[in-house]
């Protein structure tokens, strides 16, 4: 939850709350913007407004796509044992930010389908195929930033029998 703060006089502040933090809207809205310079740019090489709905569309979807997969995957790293109450109520918080991500991705494919299908078109391509490809590019781009944030943390590898015995000074085994 985000706050503004205006301070009205020495002891008196009023807050504003609102929902999310700043930077999650910044990044929301440099989706938006990569989607729309996408179509716009792609409407005024090919002046075909179909295929420039689509890629706006599937380009807005993939980078949304991807700051929510990196979102999901510091939520999972994050994510409580399961040992006290407290940590119960931790993972149904969890639980539910991830909730409300799948929602907004999934009613912004769903919403980009029939904003692309409801374009004038002709074709098996265009009813069957242009409708779905910004929702599959925007699940790709979820599970590629829940990759990128994992590539980001580091994992101490087990060390094997030779190289403990190898550290120790001792000869491996033969």
């Amino acid at each position: 939850m985000g706050r503004i703060v205006k301070q009205l006089s020495d002891n008196t502040s009023k807050y504003y709350w609102y929902p999310g933090e700043k930077v999650e809207w910044i990044r929301a809205l440099v989706a938006l913007a990569v989607g729309g310079g996408a179509g716009v740019l792609l409407m005024l090489i090919t002046r075909n407004g179909l295929a420039a709905v689509t890629v706006g569309c599937a380009a807005t979807l993939a980078v949304a796509g991807f700051n929510f997969g990196r979102r999901d995957a510091k939520a999972l790293s994050g994510f409580p044992d399961m040992n006290d109450k407290a940590a119960r109520r931790a993972a149904i918080v969890y639980s539910g930010r991830a909730m409300w991500r799948g929602m907004v991705q999934g009613l912004g494919a769903a919403f980009a389908a029939v904003f692309v299908l409801n374009l004038a078109h002709e074709g098996w391509m265009a009813d069957w195929v242009m409708p779905l490809l910004p929702g599959a590019v925007g699940a790709l781009g979820h599970q590629l930033g829940m990759i990128w944030d994992r590539l980001g943390t580091t994992v101490k590898a087990p060390k094997t029998a030779a190289a403990t015995s190898a550290a120790e000074g001792e000869a491996p085994a033969q």
